[in-house]
Protein backbone atom coordinates (compact mmCIF):
# COMPACT_ATOMS: atom_id res chain seq x y z
CA UNK A 1 0.00 0.00 0.00
CA UNK A 2 1.30 3.47 -0.87
CA UNK A 3 2.05 5.60 2.19
CA UNK A 4 1.26 9.29 2.06
CA UNK A 5 4.45 11.34 1.92
CA UNK A 6 3.02 14.03 4.18
CA UNK A 7 2.16 11.40 6.80
CA UNK A 8 5.68 9.99 6.70
CA UNK A 9 7.18 13.45 7.17
CA UNK A 10 4.84 14.37 9.98
CA UNK A 11 5.61 11.11 11.88
CA UNK A 12 9.33 11.74 11.54
CA UNK A 13 8.95 15.23 12.99
CA UNK A 14 7.01 13.85 15.94
CA UNK A 15 9.71 11.27 16.63
CA UNK A 16 12.34 13.97 16.61
CA UNK A 17 10.33 16.15 19.00
CA UNK A 18 9.70 13.29 21.47
CA UNK A 19 13.35 12.24 21.44
CA UNK A 20 14.57 15.80 21.97
CA UNK A 21 12.91 16.32 25.39
CA UNK A 22 15.09 13.87 27.46
CA UNK A 23 18.20 15.24 25.73
CA UNK A 24 17.29 18.77 26.82
CA UNK A 25 16.94 17.61 30.45
CA UNK A 26 20.32 15.85 30.24
CA UNK A 27 21.95 18.97 28.85
CA UNK A 28 20.67 20.90 31.87
CA UNK A 29 21.96 18.39 34.42
CA UNK A 30 25.30 17.49 32.80
CA UNK A 31 27.85 20.04 31.81
CA UNK A 32 31.59 20.05 31.32
CA UNK A 33 33.30 21.03 34.51
CA UNK A 34 30.44 19.99 36.86
CA UNK A 35 27.15 21.60 37.99
CA UNK A 36 26.71 25.04 39.44
CA UNK A 37 24.41 25.70 42.42
CA UNK A 38 21.90 27.38 40.15
CA UNK A 39 21.95 24.39 37.77
CA UNK A 40 21.48 21.97 40.67
CA UNK A 41 18.53 24.03 41.83
CA UNK A 42 17.06 24.04 38.35
CA UNK A 43 17.56 20.31 37.95
CA UNK A 44 16.08 19.60 41.41
CA UNK A 45 13.17 21.91 40.71
CA UNK A 46 12.64 20.17 37.43
CA UNK A 47 12.45 16.76 39.15
CA UNK A 48 10.03 18.16 41.67
CA UNK A 49 7.94 19.44 38.81
CA UNK A 50 8.07 16.26 36.77
CA UNK A 51 7.00 13.81 39.49
CA UNK A 52 3.79 15.66 40.44
CA UNK A 53 3.06 16.06 36.76
CA UNK A 54 3.20 12.31 36.25
CA UNK A 55 0.82 11.77 39.18
CA UNK A 56 -1.55 14.37 37.78
CA UNK A 57 -1.39 12.72 34.36
CA UNK A 58 -2.34 9.42 35.96
CA UNK A 59 -5.38 10.95 37.61
CA UNK A 60 -6.46 12.56 34.36
CA UNK A 61 -5.89 9.23 32.64
CA UNK A 62 -8.27 7.44 34.98
CA UNK A 63 -10.83 10.15 34.32
CA UNK A 64 -10.27 9.71 30.58
CA UNK A 65 -10.73 5.94 30.63
CA UNK A 66 -13.86 6.52 32.69
CA UNK A 67 -15.42 7.98 29.58
CA UNK A 68 -13.94 5.43 27.19
CA UNK A 69 -17.20 3.83 25.96
CA UNK A 70 -18.03 6.84 23.80
CA UNK A 71 -14.60 6.85 22.21
CA UNK A 72 -14.54 3.08 21.90
CA UNK A 73 -17.76 3.20 19.95
CA UNK A 74 -16.22 5.74 17.60
CA UNK A 75 -13.17 3.52 17.27
CA UNK A 76 -15.35 0.55 16.31
CA UNK A 77 -17.14 2.67 13.71
CA UNK A 78 -13.81 3.88 12.34
CA UNK A 79 -12.58 0.29 12.10
CA UNK A 80 -15.74 -0.70 10.25
CA UNK A 81 -15.21 2.17 7.81
CA UNK A 82 -11.61 1.09 7.29
CA UNK A 83 -12.76 -2.44 6.47
CA UNK A 84 -15.33 -1.05 4.05
CA UNK A 85 -12.68 1.08 2.33
CA UNK A 86 -10.21 -1.81 2.05
CA UNK A 87 -11.65 -3.20 -1.24
CA UNK A 88 -11.45 0.25 -2.83
CA UNK A 89 -7.84 0.54 -1.71
CA UNK A 90 -7.09 -2.87 -3.17
CA UNK A 91 -8.73 -1.79 -6.43
CA UNK A 92 -6.34 1.16 -6.61
CA UNK A 93 -3.44 -1.22 -6.13
CA UNK A 94 -4.76 -3.48 -8.89
CA UNK A 95 -4.81 -0.47 -11.25
CA UNK A 96 -1.01 -0.35 -11.09
CA UNK A 97 0.00 -1.65 -14.51
CA UNK A 98 3.38 -2.86 -13.36
CA UNK A 99 7.02 -2.48 -14.24
CA UNK A 100 6.48 -3.20 -17.94
CA UNK A 101 4.10 -0.27 -18.27
CA UNK A 102 6.53 1.99 -16.43
CA UNK A 103 9.44 0.85 -18.61
CA UNK A 104 7.58 1.44 -21.89
CA UNK A 105 6.49 4.91 -20.81
CA UNK A 106 9.90 5.89 -19.45
CA UNK A 107 11.73 4.87 -22.63
CA UNK A 108 9.17 6.55 -24.87
CA UNK A 109 9.49 9.73 -22.81
CA UNK A 110 13.27 9.62 -23.19
CA UNK A 111 12.92 9.10 -26.96
CA UNK A 112 10.56 12.08 -27.16
CA UNK A 113 13.17 14.22 -25.40
CA UNK A 114 15.75 13.13 -28.00
CA UNK A 115 13.38 14.14 -30.81
CA UNK A 116 12.74 17.45 -29.06
CA UNK A 117 16.50 18.03 -28.92
CA UNK A 118 16.57 17.70 -32.71
CA UNK A 119 15.15 21.24 -32.80
CA UNK A 120 18.58 22.41 -31.63
CA UNK A 121 20.18 20.44 -34.43
CA UNK A 122 17.92 21.94 -37.08
CA UNK A 123 18.58 25.44 -35.71
CA UNK A 124 22.35 25.00 -35.90
CA UNK A 125 22.34 23.46 -39.38
CA UNK A 126 20.11 26.18 -40.78
CA UNK A 127 21.96 29.02 -39.07
CA UNK A 128 25.37 27.67 -40.05
CA UNK A 129 24.48 27.24 -43.73
CA UNK A 130 23.04 30.76 -44.03
CA UNK A 131 24.36 34.29 -43.76
CA UNK A 132 25.25 35.62 -40.31
CA UNK A 133 22.82 38.51 -40.80
CA UNK A 134 19.87 36.06 -40.72
CA UNK A 135 20.87 34.02 -37.66
CA UNK A 136 18.42 35.58 -35.19
CA UNK A 137 15.58 35.14 -37.66
CA UNK A 138 16.36 31.45 -38.18
CA UNK A 139 16.65 30.77 -34.46
CA UNK A 140 13.39 32.61 -33.82
CA UNK A 141 11.58 30.50 -36.39
CA UNK A 142 12.83 27.30 -34.80
CA UNK A 143 11.68 28.43 -31.37
CA UNK A 144 8.25 29.37 -32.71
CA UNK A 145 7.90 26.08 -34.56
CA UNK A 146 8.08 24.29 -31.24
CA UNK A 147 6.06 26.82 -29.25
CA UNK A 148 3.23 27.30 -31.74
CA UNK A 149 3.31 23.66 -32.75
CA UNK A 150 3.01 22.31 -29.20
CA UNK A 151 0.05 24.55 -28.35
CA UNK A 152 -1.85 23.92 -31.59
CA UNK A 153 -1.14 20.20 -31.49
CA UNK A 154 -2.58 20.19 -27.98
CA UNK A 155 -5.62 22.26 -28.97
CA UNK A 156 -6.65 20.48 -32.18
CA UNK A 157 -3.79 18.55 -33.78
CA UNK A 158 -3.84 15.51 -31.53
CA UNK A 159 -7.60 15.20 -31.90
CA UNK A 160 -7.27 15.34 -35.69
CA UNK A 161 -4.50 12.76 -35.79
CA UNK A 162 -6.01 10.23 -33.38
CA UNK A 163 -9.77 10.84 -33.33
CA UNK A 164 -10.63 7.27 -32.40
CA UNK A 165 -8.59 7.47 -29.20
CA UNK A 166 -11.20 9.77 -27.67
CA UNK A 167 -14.15 8.18 -25.87
CA UNK A 168 -16.68 10.43 -27.61
CA UNK A 169 -15.08 11.95 -30.73
CA UNK A 170 -16.59 15.17 -32.05
CA UNK A 171 -16.31 13.80 -35.59
CA UNK A 172 -15.79 10.05 -35.91
CA UNK A 173 -12.93 9.12 -38.22
CA UNK A 174 -13.98 8.01 -41.70
CA UNK A 175 -10.52 7.12 -42.98
CA UNK A 176 -9.83 10.57 -44.39
CA UNK A 177 -10.83 12.93 -41.58
CA UNK A 178 -11.92 12.85 -37.97
CA UNK A 179 -11.73 14.95 -34.85
CA UNK A 180 -11.65 13.45 -31.39
CA UNK A 181 -11.75 16.72 -29.47
CA UNK A 182 -9.45 19.28 -27.90
CA UNK A 183 -6.67 18.50 -25.47
CA UNK A 184 -5.47 14.99 -24.62
CA UNK A 185 -7.78 12.01 -24.48
CA UNK A 186 -8.36 10.21 -21.19
CA UNK A 187 -8.55 6.49 -20.56
CA UNK A 188 -8.78 4.06 -17.65
CA UNK A 189 -8.16 1.01 -19.81
CA UNK A 190 -6.03 -1.40 -17.78
CA UNK A 191 -4.76 -2.92 -21.03
CA UNK A 192 -3.30 0.35 -22.30
CA UNK A 193 0.36 0.48 -23.28
CA UNK A 194 1.04 4.17 -22.74
CA UNK A 195 -0.09 7.07 -20.64
CA UNK A 196 -2.05 9.49 -22.86
CA UNK A 197 0.29 12.23 -21.67
CA UNK A 198 3.47 10.60 -22.98
CA UNK A 199 1.59 9.58 -26.13
CA UNK A 200 0.80 13.24 -26.82
CA UNK A 201 4.34 14.37 -26.00
CA UNK A 202 5.93 11.90 -28.41
CA UNK A 203 3.57 12.86 -31.24
CA UNK A 204 3.85 16.60 -30.58
CA UNK A 205 7.62 16.69 -31.06
CA UNK A 206 7.18 14.85 -34.37
CA UNK A 207 4.79 17.60 -35.49
CA UNK A 208 7.32 20.28 -34.57
CA UNK A 209 9.96 18.43 -36.59
CA UNK A 210 7.80 18.46 -39.71
CA UNK A 211 7.30 22.22 -39.35
CA UNK A 212 10.91 23.21 -38.82
CA UNK A 213 12.09 21.48 -42.00
CA UNK A 214 10.64 24.36 -44.01
CA UNK A 215 12.60 27.00 -42.11
CA UNK A 216 15.83 26.29 -43.98
CA UNK A 217 14.22 26.22 -47.42
CA UNK A 218 12.77 29.75 -47.07
CA UNK A 219 15.64 31.31 -45.12
CA UNK A 220 16.82 34.84 -45.81
CA UNK A 221 13.76 36.36 -47.48
CA UNK A 222 10.43 35.40 -45.84
CA UNK A 223 8.62 37.70 -43.43
CA UNK A 224 8.44 36.40 -39.89
CA UNK A 225 4.66 36.86 -39.69
CA UNK A 226 4.17 34.83 -42.87
CA UNK A 227 6.28 32.05 -41.42
CA UNK A 228 4.17 31.99 -38.27
CA UNK A 229 1.03 31.59 -40.38
CA UNK A 230 2.61 28.71 -42.27
CA UNK A 231 3.88 27.01 -39.10
CA UNK A 232 0.48 27.22 -37.43
CA UNK A 233 -1.32 25.74 -40.44
CA UNK A 234 1.14 22.87 -40.86
CA UNK A 235 1.27 21.75 -37.22
CA UNK A 236 -2.39 22.41 -36.49
CA UNK A 237 -4.02 21.01 -39.62
CA UNK A 238 -1.91 19.68 -42.50
CA UNK A 239 0.42 17.37 -40.58
CA UNK A 240 -2.18 15.93 -38.16
CA UNK A 241 -4.56 15.00 -40.98
CA UNK A 242 -1.69 13.42 -42.92
CA UNK A 243 -0.66 11.53 -39.79
CA UNK A 244 -4.19 10.23 -39.33
CA UNK A 245 -4.17 8.62 -42.77
CA UNK A 246 -1.38 6.26 -41.73
CA UNK A 247 -0.77 6.29 -37.97
CA UNK A 248 -4.31 7.08 -36.85
CA UNK A 249 -5.86 4.13 -38.68
CA UNK A 250 -6.93 6.03 -41.81
CA UNK A 251 -7.28 4.99 -45.41
CA UNK A 252 -3.57 4.46 -46.06
CA UNK A 253 -3.24 2.23 -43.01
CA UNK A 254 -6.15 0.14 -44.26
CA UNK A 255 -4.55 -0.07 -47.69
CA UNK A 256 -1.34 -1.47 -46.19
CA UNK A 257 0.94 1.52 -46.81
CA UNK A 258 4.14 1.25 -44.77
CA UNK A 259 6.01 4.17 -43.20
CA UNK A 260 7.50 3.08 -39.90
CA UNK A 261 8.73 6.39 -38.45
CA UNK A 262 7.81 9.02 -41.01
CA UNK A 263 9.88 9.27 -44.20
CA UNK A 264 6.72 10.47 -45.92
CA UNK A 265 4.40 11.37 -43.03
CA UNK A 266 6.97 13.73 -41.46
CA UNK A 267 9.87 14.38 -43.82
CA UNK A 268 8.25 14.38 -47.24
CA UNK A 269 5.43 16.56 -45.87
CA UNK A 270 7.98 19.07 -44.55
CA UNK A 271 10.23 18.80 -47.60
CA UNK A 272 7.50 19.39 -50.17
CA UNK A 273 5.99 22.20 -48.10
CA UNK A 274 9.44 23.81 -48.15
CA UNK A 275 9.69 23.31 -51.92
CA UNK A 276 6.39 25.16 -52.41
CA UNK A 277 7.66 28.02 -50.28
CA UNK A 278 10.98 28.26 -52.12
CA UNK A 279 9.21 28.34 -55.52
CA UNK A 280 6.72 31.08 -54.62
CA UNK A 281 9.27 33.17 -52.72
CA UNK A 282 11.86 33.09 -55.49
CA UNK A 283 15.62 32.98 -54.97
CA UNK A 284 17.65 35.19 -52.65
CA UNK A 285 19.20 38.29 -54.18
CA UNK A 286 22.41 37.29 -55.96
CA UNK A 287 21.74 33.55 -55.86
CA UNK A 288 21.56 33.34 -59.67
CA UNK A 289 23.29 35.59 -62.18
CA UNK A 290 21.49 37.52 -64.89
CA UNK A 291 22.15 34.75 -67.39
CA UNK A 292 20.82 32.10 -64.98
CA UNK A 293 24.06 30.67 -63.67
CA UNK A 294 24.18 29.38 -60.11
CA UNK A 295 26.12 31.59 -57.71
CA UNK A 296 26.82 29.86 -54.37
CA UNK A 297 26.13 31.87 -51.23
CA UNK A 298 28.23 30.08 -48.59
CA UNK A 299 27.04 29.73 -45.04
CA UNK A 300 28.75 31.75 -42.33
CA UNK A 301 29.61 28.93 -39.90
CA UNK A 302 30.25 25.39 -41.08
CA UNK A 303 31.16 24.42 -37.52
CA UNK A 304 27.58 25.12 -36.44
CA UNK A 305 26.27 23.11 -39.38
CA UNK A 306 28.46 20.09 -38.59
CA UNK A 307 27.57 20.16 -34.90
CA UNK A 308 23.90 20.46 -35.83
CA UNK A 309 24.11 17.33 -37.99
CA UNK A 310 25.69 15.38 -35.13
CA UNK A 311 22.88 16.52 -32.83
CA UNK A 312 20.30 15.44 -35.40
CA UNK A 313 22.02 12.08 -35.82
CA UNK A 314 21.82 11.45 -32.07
CA UNK A 315 18.23 12.70 -31.98
CA UNK A 316 17.31 10.19 -34.66
CA UNK A 317 17.78 7.42 -32.10
CA UNK A 318 14.66 8.78 -30.46
CA UNK A 319 12.92 9.17 -33.82
CA UNK A 320 13.44 5.68 -35.25
CA UNK A 321 13.97 3.29 -32.32
CA UNK A 322 11.36 5.19 -30.32
CA UNK A 323 8.78 4.42 -33.00
CA UNK A 324 8.98 0.76 -31.99
CA UNK A 325 6.59 1.88 -29.18
CA UNK A 326 7.24 -1.26 -27.09
CA UNK A 327 10.41 -2.11 -25.20
CA UNK A 328 9.77 -4.56 -22.37
CA UNK A 329 9.82 -7.87 -24.25
CA UNK A 330 12.80 -9.69 -25.72
CA UNK A 331 11.47 -9.36 -29.26
CA UNK A 332 10.71 -5.68 -28.76
CA UNK A 333 14.14 -4.74 -27.48
CA UNK A 334 15.83 -6.84 -30.17
CA UNK A 335 13.84 -4.95 -32.79
CA UNK A 336 14.68 -1.61 -31.14
CA UNK A 337 18.43 -2.10 -31.23
CA UNK A 338 18.28 -3.50 -34.78
CA UNK A 339 16.48 -0.31 -35.82
CA UNK A 340 19.22 1.73 -34.13
CA UNK A 341 21.93 -0.18 -36.00
CA UNK A 342 20.11 0.16 -39.34
CA UNK A 343 19.76 3.89 -38.69
CA UNK A 344 23.50 4.18 -38.03
CA UNK A 345 24.52 2.21 -41.10
CA UNK A 346 22.23 4.17 -43.43
CA UNK A 347 23.51 7.52 -42.18
CA UNK A 348 27.13 6.40 -42.55
CA UNK A 349 26.51 5.12 -46.09
CA UNK A 350 24.72 8.32 -47.07
CA UNK A 351 27.57 10.50 -45.84
CA UNK A 352 30.23 8.37 -47.58
CA UNK A 353 28.47 8.11 -50.95
CA UNK A 354 27.63 11.80 -51.03
CA UNK A 355 31.26 12.65 -50.22
CA UNK A 356 32.66 10.37 -52.92
CA UNK A 357 30.28 11.64 -55.61
CA UNK A 358 30.78 15.34 -54.79
CA UNK A 359 34.55 14.79 -54.66
CA UNK A 360 34.46 13.25 -58.12
CA UNK A 361 32.23 15.98 -59.59
CA UNK A 362 33.79 19.08 -58.00
CA UNK A 363 37.39 17.95 -57.51
CA UNK A 364 37.29 18.45 -53.72
CA UNK A 365 35.38 16.70 -50.92
CA UNK A 366 32.51 19.03 -49.99
CA UNK A 367 31.73 18.89 -46.26
CA UNK A 368 28.25 20.32 -46.73
CA UNK A 369 27.45 17.49 -49.12
CA UNK A 370 28.81 14.97 -46.61
CA UNK A 371 26.61 16.43 -43.88
CA UNK A 372 23.50 16.46 -46.03
CA UNK A 373 24.34 12.95 -47.24
CA UNK A 374 24.24 11.71 -43.66
CA UNK A 375 20.90 13.42 -43.12
CA UNK A 376 19.60 11.96 -46.38
CA UNK A 377 20.55 8.48 -45.22
CA UNK A 378 18.73 9.07 -41.93
CA UNK A 379 15.59 10.28 -43.69
CA UNK A 380 15.66 7.42 -46.19
CA UNK A 381 15.91 4.67 -43.58
CA UNK A 382 13.20 6.21 -41.37
CA UNK A 383 10.33 4.53 -43.24
CA UNK A 384 11.94 1.12 -43.41
CA UNK A 385 14.39 0.74 -40.51
CA UNK A 386 12.25 -2.06 -39.07
CA UNK A 387 11.96 -4.03 -42.30
CA UNK A 388 15.44 -4.29 -43.83
CA UNK A 389 18.49 -6.27 -42.88
CA UNK A 390 21.64 -4.45 -41.86
CA UNK A 391 23.12 -4.93 -45.32
CA UNK A 392 20.07 -3.58 -47.13
CA UNK A 393 20.04 -0.57 -44.81
CA UNK A 394 23.45 0.36 -46.19
CA UNK A 395 21.99 0.20 -49.69
CA UNK A 396 19.06 2.43 -48.70
CA UNK A 397 21.38 4.97 -47.09
CA UNK A 398 23.83 4.95 -49.99
CA UNK A 399 21.10 5.61 -52.55
CA UNK A 400 19.78 8.43 -50.35
CA UNK A 401 23.26 10.00 -50.26
CA UNK A 402 23.35 9.98 -54.07
CA UNK A 403 19.83 11.44 -54.26
CA UNK A 404 20.90 14.39 -52.09
CA UNK A 405 23.51 15.41 -54.65
CA UNK A 406 21.08 14.80 -57.52
CA UNK A 407 18.42 16.90 -55.79
CA UNK A 408 20.77 19.84 -55.30
CA UNK A 409 21.68 19.76 -58.99
CA UNK A 410 18.00 19.56 -59.99
CA UNK A 411 17.15 22.64 -57.93
CA UNK A 412 20.05 24.58 -59.43
CA UNK A 413 18.92 23.69 -62.96
CA UNK A 414 15.37 24.81 -62.12
CA UNK A 415 16.69 28.02 -60.46
CA UNK A 416 14.99 27.17 -57.19
CA UNK A 417 16.83 28.48 -54.14
CA UNK A 418 16.88 26.09 -51.18
CA UNK A 419 19.69 27.39 -48.93
CA UNK A 420 20.11 24.25 -46.80
CA UNK A 421 18.94 21.53 -49.20
CA UNK A 422 15.72 20.83 -47.32
CA UNK A 423 13.93 19.36 -50.33
CA UNK A 424 16.76 17.04 -51.48
CA UNK A 425 17.27 15.76 -47.92
CA UNK A 426 13.72 15.55 -46.61
CA UNK A 427 11.53 15.59 -49.70
CA UNK A 428 13.45 13.46 -52.18
CA UNK A 429 14.99 11.07 -49.64
CA UNK A 430 11.64 10.82 -47.85
CA UNK A 431 10.07 9.62 -51.09
CA UNK A 432 12.92 7.15 -51.59
CA UNK A 433 12.56 5.70 -48.08
CA UNK A 434 8.93 4.76 -48.67
CA UNK A 435 9.42 3.58 -52.23
CA UNK A 436 12.34 1.37 -51.19
CA UNK A 437 9.80 -0.77 -49.34
CA UNK A 438 8.11 -1.47 -52.65
CA UNK A 439 11.34 -2.09 -54.58
CA UNK A 440 14.00 -3.76 -52.44
CA UNK A 441 13.47 -7.12 -50.68
CA UNK A 442 12.13 -6.66 -47.14
CA UNK A 443 9.78 -8.35 -44.69
CA UNK A 444 6.71 -6.24 -45.59
CA UNK A 445 7.06 -6.98 -49.29
CA UNK A 446 7.74 -10.65 -48.64
CA UNK A 447 4.66 -11.05 -46.46
CA UNK A 448 2.41 -9.21 -48.89
CA UNK A 449 1.62 -6.45 -46.40
CA UNK A 450 2.45 -3.86 -49.06
CA UNK A 451 3.39 -3.56 -52.72
CA UNK A 452 5.06 -1.13 -55.11
CA UNK A 453 1.69 0.31 -56.12
CA UNK A 454 0.56 0.74 -52.51
CA UNK A 455 3.77 2.54 -51.60
CA UNK A 456 3.52 4.74 -54.68
CA UNK A 457 -0.06 5.77 -53.92
CA UNK A 458 0.71 6.56 -50.29
CA UNK A 459 3.92 8.46 -50.98
CA UNK A 460 2.41 10.49 -53.81
CA UNK A 461 -0.59 11.35 -51.64
CA UNK A 462 1.61 12.92 -48.96
CA UNK A 463 3.66 14.88 -51.48
CA UNK A 464 0.61 16.25 -53.29
CA UNK A 465 -1.20 17.02 -50.02
CA UNK A 466 1.64 19.05 -48.52
CA UNK A 467 2.85 20.71 -51.72
CA UNK A 468 -0.63 21.62 -52.98
CA UNK A 469 -1.92 23.17 -49.76
CA UNK A 470 1.30 25.02 -48.99
CA UNK A 471 1.54 26.31 -52.56
CA UNK A 472 -1.97 27.74 -52.22
CA UNK A 473 -1.13 29.32 -48.86
CA UNK A 474 2.07 30.95 -50.11
CA UNK A 475 0.30 32.28 -53.21
CA UNK A 476 -2.35 33.91 -51.03
CA UNK A 477 0.27 35.41 -48.70
CA UNK A 478 2.22 36.75 -51.68
CA UNK A 479 -0.89 38.31 -53.20
CA UNK A 480 -1.60 40.01 -49.87
CA UNK A 481 1.95 41.41 -49.73
CA UNK A 482 2.71 39.40 -46.58
CA UNK A 483 5.22 36.89 -47.90
CA UNK A 484 8.60 38.41 -48.78
CA UNK A 485 10.62 41.24 -47.26
CA UNK A 486 11.73 44.17 -49.40
CA UNK A 487 15.11 44.07 -51.23
CA UNK A 488 16.50 46.63 -48.78
CA UNK A 489 15.45 44.57 -45.79
CA UNK A 490 16.86 41.41 -47.34
CA UNK A 491 20.24 43.00 -48.01
CA UNK A 492 20.43 44.46 -44.52
CA UNK A 493 19.52 41.07 -43.05
CA UNK A 494 16.38 39.79 -41.41
CA UNK A 495 17.97 40.02 -37.97
CA UNK A 496 17.83 43.81 -38.18
CA UNK A 497 14.78 44.30 -40.40
CA UNK A 498 12.52 41.71 -38.74
CA UNK A 499 13.85 41.53 -35.18
CA UNK A 500 15.85 44.71 -34.59
CA UNK A 501 18.90 42.91 -33.21
CA UNK A 502 22.18 41.27 -34.19
CA UNK A 503 23.33 37.73 -33.54
CA UNK A 504 26.95 38.87 -33.24
CA UNK A 505 28.12 42.14 -31.59
CA UNK A 506 30.52 42.91 -34.46
CA UNK A 507 27.58 43.17 -36.86
CA UNK A 508 26.22 46.15 -34.98
CA UNK A 509 29.53 47.95 -35.52
CA UNK A 510 30.02 46.88 -39.14
CA UNK A 511 26.62 48.12 -40.27
CA UNK A 512 23.32 46.55 -41.24
CA UNK A 513 20.87 49.43 -41.21
CA UNK A 514 17.55 49.53 -43.00
CA UNK A 515 16.60 52.74 -44.74
CA UNK A 516 13.21 54.07 -43.67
Amino acid sequence: MVTDIGTRSRCACERQAIGAWPRKISSIILREGGLTMVECFRATSLRKFVLPSLVLAGVIGFGFFDSVPVFAQEAVEAAAEAVAEAPAEEAVEEADLGVGYALDNAILFFCAVLVLFMQAGFAMVEAGLNSAKNTVNILSKNVMDLAVGALLFFAIGFGLMYPDSYAEPSVAGNGYFGFGGTGIYETSDVERTFSPQVDWFFQAVFAATAATIVSGAVAGRMKFTAYLVYSALLTGLIYPIAGYWKWGGGWLAEMGFQDFAGSAVVHAVGGFAGLAGAIILGPRIGRFSADGKSVPLPGHNITFAALGVFILWVGWYGFNPGSQLAFQGTGDIDATVMIAVNTTLAAAAGALISTILSWGMFGKPDLTMSLNGALGGLVGITACCDAFTNGMSIVVGGVAGALVLLGVIMLDKAKIDDPVGAWPVHGLCGVWGCMALGILPNKHLASGDTSFVTQLIGTASYCVWAFGLMLALFVVLKAAGMLRVSPEEEQAGLDVSEHGMHAYPSDAIAGGAVSV
